[in-house]
């Protein structure tokens, strides 16, 4: 697809405005199924339009219509309009469609706004080394907590003033906080970790000779491994929508399995993938702490995960930073 065509443009603003009707969190399971859709299109030998232009891309990307939208319109609705479901900015869970057509609009405008950005990003030296979605959905953001809650991406004063910048009350403000004790995080991160780099492994060798063959691209090739384990996780948040109570405590572990895949796929050691999920699992608590649990919208920890796990691990292991990589090679 054409990236700045009319009917790419087109199809973002509809798809945008779909995914707020779905509201966040039904739109990014979706994204789940068509992303790991697309993955195993692409282990088949078929085509890689399924993942690379639906489930990651200008049709329904998390950056797009598969997450951010439904978010961006939440705000907006919470904050501008006083006609969220419930109220609240922080609920991701809850369809739009019966709010109004504006809102359904702001999630239409602010796709195009993610494209734009997942476009222009990776031109960019070193903010190259981000994942360009996650920055992307990172940036639209601050814009939405700026626009619509005239509130700064770390949230409101006053709650940092009373409980501490990093402070949760003892995980009572905190985003799921039934995963953050620390001892929970390490085993949690070790089991995606491991999960997701095994993952990564086994779809890395089934790809290679169908690379040679001319049958897969380059790109399907590495964003297959990468993202199979991202997807296998966005698909059990459907336990957040479907349960009450104890029964909705999902593990939500995308992030983490985006991290260890990537670790993967870097240095080709399980063992670096489980050491990766670990650290993505501290990491996204960390961003959690600073982005989420002070604010009065949803400020996606897994996304900020991403974009500064997937530098840190750029700088660790690319030849052209650290080169750590060479150490398992």
């Amino acid at each position: 697809m054409e990236p700045w065509s009319l009917n790419t443009l087109l199809l973002l603003f509809g798809c945008g405005i779909f995914g707020a009707c779905l509201g966040a969190l039904w739109s990014f399971i979706l994204c789940g199924f068509l992303t790991l859709t697309g993955c195993l299109i692409v282990a088949s030998g078929g085509s890689d339009f399924m993942l690379l232009q639906v489930g990651l891309g200008p049709i329904w990307g998390p950056h797009v219509g598969g997450f951010a939208s439904g978010v961006i319109a939440a705000t907006y609705a919470a904050g501008v309009k006083k006609n969220h479901p419930t109220g609240h900015a922080k609920d991701i869970l809850s369809p739009l469609v019966d709010t109004s057509w504006d809102v359904l609009v702001i999630g239409g405008i602010f796709a195009v706004v993610g494209h734009a950005l997942a476009q222009i990003l990776p031109s960019i030296p070193i903010i190259n080394q981000f994942d360009g979605l996650a920055l992307s959905i990172f940036i639209n953001f601050v814009i939405a907590r700026l626009l619509f809650l005239k509130e700064m991406p770390w949230g409101d004063m006053e709650s940092i003033r009373k409980y501490g910048y990093l402070g949760t009350n003892d995980y009572a403000i905190s985003w799921v906080g039934w995963q953050s004790p620390p001892s929970r995080l390490i085993v949690v991160g070790l089991g995606m970790g491991i999960l997701s780099g095994g993952l990564a492994m086994g779809f890395q060798n089934l790809l290679t000779p169908l690379v040679e063959k001319g049958s897969v691209s380059a790109t399907a090739a590495f964003v297959a491994p990468l993202i199979m384990g991202w997807a296998f996780a966005a698909i059990t948040l459907m336990i957040l929508n479907f349960a009450t109570g104890s029964i909705q405590k999902a593990p939500v572990t995308h992030a983490i399995a985006y991290c260890a895949a990537l670790a993967f796929l870097f240095t080709g050691s399980l063992l670096v993938a489980a050491i990766a999920g670990v650290f993505a699992a501290f990491l996204q608590e960390l961003c959690a702490r600073m982005f989420y649990n002070h604010g009065n919208n949803h400020f996606d920890p897994p996304a900020v995960t991403v974009m500064f796990g997937s530098f840190i691990l750029a700088m660790l292991f690319k030849p052209e930073f650290l080169n750590l990589a060479s150490i398992f090679k």
